[in-house]
């Protein structure tokens, strides 16, 4: 792959400032302070908050304190998207700090998976990986991983650590020269007017005529809404990491750049915001 690690480093070391409220319904003996934390964007939640868990611990009855879930803004918060992906989508036009309000009871089973433990996600996170390295490798190189190399995928996430993560995951943005790119593109694309998920379909780096497919091809070809003709006003920001890459941009290059650590590039349509 490209050696941009600038841009690898500062995509891992993307933070949200975000300040935790206590839900005013949690019964408290004493008043709950807020709890303010930099989020790392390419973390989970519950990766995460073991801090504000234990800060919140210390002002509820222990009996009250069921588990642990977060909403901004009256939309519960999936633990098992990306923070920066969570932010983009619903709250990237607030005023920072992020605040996000935390809740001990009444979870909310409908919106929400349940994560009771750290072993949860790392599972998340693992059949991402596996997901995306189907599309481009067709599992090749993940198969020929060895269960500590996937363990250290996992820890280089958990511990934040940048060198050990990216030693590993090198591996899975390799591909032959001549294949001009991956297999397809990991992708994901995620609008906040749908009842649906998230668009994820199969789509080449590079047509069959050999010609190199950008981001504009991939939002024309899965999502056309979020595209103006000339001359419009523009009503849709298409948005990677909390930035608007450039249309022309190649996917290939996004993919190998831009992507998460569970190896999807995450891609968020917001409405333009109304001044």
């Amino acid at each position: 792959m490209a050696d941009d690690k600038d841009v690898l480093r500062d995509v891992w070391f993307g933070r949200i400032p975000t300040c935790f409220l206590l839900n005013q319904d949690e019964v408290t003996e004493r008043e709950a302070e807020p709890y303010y934390l930099l989020l790392p964007r390419v973390s989970y939640l519950t990766l995460v908050t073991d801090k504000v868990k234990k800060h919140f611990h210390k002002v509820i009855r222990t009996e009250d304190a069921e588990e642990m879930w977060f909403e901004y803004e009256g939309t519960p918060l999936k633990w098992h998207y990306p923070i920066g992906v969570l932010f983009d989508l619903h709250a990237s036009n607030t005023v920072l700090p992020w605040s996000i309000t935390v809740h001990f009871k009444n979870f909310p089973d409908r919106d929400l998976l349940h994560c009771p433990s750290h072993s949860v996600i790392e599972a998340h996170f693992m059949s991402s990986i596996k997901e995306a390295d189907a599309l481009k490798h067709k599992s090749q190189v993940v198969n020929d991983m060895q269960k500590k190399d996937h363990k250290q995928l996992w820890m280089g996430l958990q511990n934040d650590k940048f060198d050990q993560f990216w030693a590993m995951n090198r591996k899975l943005m390799e591909y032959p020269t001549e294949d001009g790119g991956f297999r397809f593109i990991p992708f994901r694309i995620y609008q906040t007017m749908s009842d649906r998920p998230f668009i994820q379909k199969q789509y080449r780096p590079v047509s069959p005529e050999g010609n190199v497919h950008t981001l504009g091809d991939l939002m024309k070809a899965m999502y056309p809404v979020a595209l103006s003709n000339e001359g419009e006003p523009k009503r849709f920001q298409v948005v990677i990491h909390g930035i608007e890459p450039l249309l022309e941009t190649p996917l290939q290059w996004l993919s190998e750049h831009l992507s998460h650590p569970d190896n999807f590039l995450h891609i968020c349509v917001i409405p333009v915001p109304s001044d």
